[in-house]
């Protein structure tokens, strides 16, 4: 009996610590700045200067923005009823892309399998003690990422890419075309965040479903 007692002692003390050691984040704001670069020198320098990526989460609720020189998209989803909407201002046009629960698993399938390998290197990034990971996309591409493993995010529907990440990306970098992506976290803010943050919008947009987008897309190439 003693040995068991002991033996409980030490598991519980154990549990208590790694509990203790871990953060989940289930409401807050991440907000990410964001730069490119190009192995030729581009005209006008990086067209992403100034760029940044905002995450607000609310539970199951999620809002991602990503405002540049050249526009803005955001993404809402509510992934407890299964809506959603992606909105895109750019050249003073307005459009909002509705989506069912379907429609986000087919938007997000490029990510499906997406397995990260961590590696030994460490590095301190914006006061965050991370890993660096690497995991090769459906394109042949190799994605870097460096993550704070004490970290992680409830809602792990917010961002497909690192559903399979064991920690908070901090750090993560891909190749799109001829430009490499960067994405660099600036802050973490976990005061509340309000339910109307999540709200669609109800006037100024051109409203057109998934579907049809995706049509469009098909008849354009």
């Amino acid at each position: 009996m003693k040995i068991i007692s002991i033996a409980g002692i030490i598991l519980t003390t154990l549990m208590n610590f790694f509990s203790y050691g871990q953060k989940t984040i289930s409401e807050g704001t991440i907000t990410y700045k964001i730069s490119t670069q190009s192995e030729n020198k581009l005209p006008g320098g990086d067209p992403l200067a100034g760029a940044t990526n905002i995450i607000y989460l609310k539970g199951s609720l999620s809002k991602t923005e990503m405002a540049s020189p050249l526009g803005k998209e955001t993404t809402i989803y509510d992934e407890k009823n299964g809506v959603g909407v992606i909105l895109k201002e750019y050249s003073g046009q307005k459009l909002m892309i509705t989506l069912t629960r379907d429609n986000w698993i087919n938007q997000n399938k490029k990510f499906d399998g997406i397995a990260f390998v961590t590696t030994s290197e460490k590095k301190t990034i914006a006061g965050y003690n991370c890993t660096k990971a690497t995991a090769k996309l459906k394109d042949g591409s190799v994605m870097i990422v460096y993550f704070a493993p004490d970290i992680s995010i409830n809602n792990k529907e917010y961002n497909q890419t690192f559903k399979n990440l064991q920690g908070l990306p901090v750090q993560y970098e891909f190749q799109s075309g001829k430009l490499r992506f960067i994405y660099v976290l600036v802050t973490i803010d976990l005061g509340p965040v309000p339910v109307a943050k999540f709200d669609f919008p109800k006037s100024g947009y051109r409203i057109i479903t998934y579907d049809e987008n995706h049509q469009g897309k098909k008849e354009s190439d």
